[in-house]
């Protein structure tokens, strides 16, 4: 990590990847890593990244799956400028695609039914519950000031093809609500995963998959361990995602 004017250049795969962030501003995290590995692509499939924020999830979407064209969204104009850069700082100009908007308007900004895959990593906390990062960014992307996972539902229902996919990760303490809005909006949950810090801790985070318009079968996959024990170094699982 670089720090210069405000702005810090973090990479991934080693070094093959970078992302630029503001100091002060939203920043990527874990959550995204595991994100980003956990889908699974076909060759020439289009996937859309919901509220893309500088770009990480695309960035790392892009180099995993080499034939794959990504649509990002995003409503933050610094957020917007930052994912652009980034892109072009990883020369996927010709891959990945910035759109500036709000997702609740996606009817007007995207046509129903492009996408593969949409993706996404919806604001994590109702609107007044939990410590609050004063910071417009952070506070945009953690809490549902301008969406919420239902609102996010709904607009994955509507860019996605019949039978595509939507992957999003969640804390577990709401793993019903996303299950409930999922299925409210006809997203079939199809892969489950659960999330824990280490062997012994309680859940954390649900990696999710859903189809549209798929049928009623949900695999539980293995639990993901981020670290080998409390206290200690990643898990293999978690090395992997960040393994170029």
């Amino acid at each position: 990590m670089r720090a210069e004017n405000g702005y810090t250049t973090d990479t991934l795969f080693e070094g093959r990847i970078r992302c630029t962030q503001r100091v002060g501003g939203y920043r990527f995290s874990l959550d995204a890593v595991l994100l980003g590995n956990f889908l699974r692509i076909r060759p020439g499939e289009r996937i859309l990244d919901m509220g893309c924020g500088s770009g990480i999830i695309s960035l790392i979407l892009a180099y995993r799956w080499q034939n794959c064209q990504l649509t990002a969204l995003e409503i933050q104009p610094e957020l917007v400028h930052l994912a652009e850069k980034n892109v072009a700082d990883n020369n996927y100009q010709k891959r990945i695609e910035i759109v500036q908007g709000d997702l609740l308007d996606i009817e007007t900004l995207l046509p129903a039914g492009k996408f593969d895959w949409v993706v996404s990593n919806p604001p994590y906390r109702k609107t007044g519950s939990g410590r609050k990062n004063l910071e417009p960014e952070q506070l945009a992307a953690r809490h549902e000031i301008l969406s919420d996972v239902a609102a996010v539902a709904k607009a994955a229902s509507w860019a996605l093809k019949n039978k595509g996919r939507a992957a999003f990760i969640y804390p577990a303490v709401r793993g019903a609500t996303i299950l409930h809005e999922l299925k409210r909006h006809g997203l079939e949950p199809k892969r489950l995963q659960v999330v824990y810090s280490y062997p012994g801790s309680a859940a954390v985070l649900l990696l999710v998959e859903a189809i549209k318009g798929g049928g009623e079968e949900l695999a539980i996959l293995s639990p993901f361990y981020v670290y080998r024990k409390q206290g200690g170094e990643y898990s293999p699982e978690m090395e992997t995602c960040y393994r170029p």
